[in-house]
């Protein structure tokens, strides 16, 4: 037996429990690890809402963690008892251990702690393909980052700025913009005493930017549209305020004739050959100083109620990690 956070029913953060579940022997072509950090995300909340409705009831809640190979399934040849592994899915994380289809694992290498990995996965490669794959980011580029503060906000927002774009980020606090422009940020709108298509027209004399990246979705929509110059692209990637209305695919002729996208990080990575790719480029930027992983809040993993419940406040920045043995 091991103890695991589940949902029952979908709602708030009162309905996540801290049970003991049984956990079998792995499959074919799976791997039990044991986990030292789990990662919190955004996604956690859509899939304990029931935004994003799971296969059957009860279910063990989370996308992402790190920690150690400690049995291995028939058929798989290339990990063993004793790898530091990570992922981020599929759904199960929120435990002391799971197993896993070892598909899915990343080799963790030696310079990126547990804590860094669990943090990092999901909303590192999350960056990594929005601004290398859904709009590859480069010197010329301009791009608009909403919540720039947050835990992908950070990663991008530096990532960015070392491919020597130049970063606006939104915000909703004076800490935050701080925050931002420490992480790569060139230009902060602080959203709750600013409008921010105003201000992206004025840093842009008027030209609007090449890209707008956007997991806030309803109270940016549609503004980011507006920040766009022609042919832009909105890439709208999560709807941490709601998801955005439905509209007329007209409006982004009326609106110079943009592009818009709704990526996800399981599309980017379906492949194995995607998801090594992604996540070695993830390695290589955190190994080589060019990105930081700020681990801004920490909680036990019986705690994820809490922790959910300032995550949806907006008091944390960064990355949130669960620890297991806490």
């Amino acid at each position: 037996m091991v103890r695991a956070i589940r949902v029952h029913e979908y709602g708030g953060p009162e309905v996540l429990r801290w049970d003991e579940v049984e956990l079998g022997d792995p499959l074919h072509g799976e791997v039990q690890m044991r986990q030292t950090a789990v990662g919190l995300n955004y996604i956690d909340v859509y899939s304990r809402s029931g935004l994003y409705k799971q296969d059957s009831l009860p279910f063990v809640i989370g996308m992402e963690g790190a920690g150690e190979v400690v049995a291995v399934g028939e058929g798989v040849s290339d990990l063993a008892p004793g790898d530091r592994v990570a992922y981020a899915g599929p759904i199960g994380s929120y435990a002391e251990a799971r197993n896993i289809s070892a598909q899915r694992l990343i080799k963790v290498p030696d310079s990126v702690d547990d804590k860094t990995a669990a943090g990092m996965m999901l909303q590192g490669m999350t960056a990594r393909y929005l601004l290398r794959a859904t709009y590859n980011v480069g010197p010329d580029t301009t791009i608009l980052f909403h919540a720039a503060a947050g835990g992908v906000g950070l990663i991008a927002c530096q990532w960015a700025n070392y491919l020597g774009a130049t970063v606006i980020g939104t915000v909703g606090s004076a800490e935050k913009a701080e925050l931002a422009r420490n992480h790569g940020c060139h230009h902060t709108i602080n959203y709750t005493q600013e409008n921010f298509v105003d201000k992206v027209t004025e840093i842009t004399n008027g030209s609007g930017v090449d890209v707008v990246y956007d997991a806030v979705g309803a109270t940016t929509f549609p503004g980011s549209l507006d920040c766009l110059k022609q042919r832009g692209l909105w890439a709208s990637f999560g709807q941490s305020s709601g998801p955005v209305p439905d509209f007329s695919i007209g409006l982004l002729g009326q609106k110079g004739s943009l592009y818009a996208t709704r990526p996800s990080l399981f599309a980017y990575t379906a492949k194995r050959e995607d998801l090594v790719e992604t996540a070695n480029d993830l390695f290589a930027v955190v190994g080589g100083g060019h990105v930081k992983i700020p681990i801004n809040q920490t909680y036990a993993l019986q705690d994820a109620k809490q922790a959910h419940l300032d995550l949806e406040a907006r008091k944390t920045t960064g990355s949130t990690v669960l620890l297991p043995d806490a």
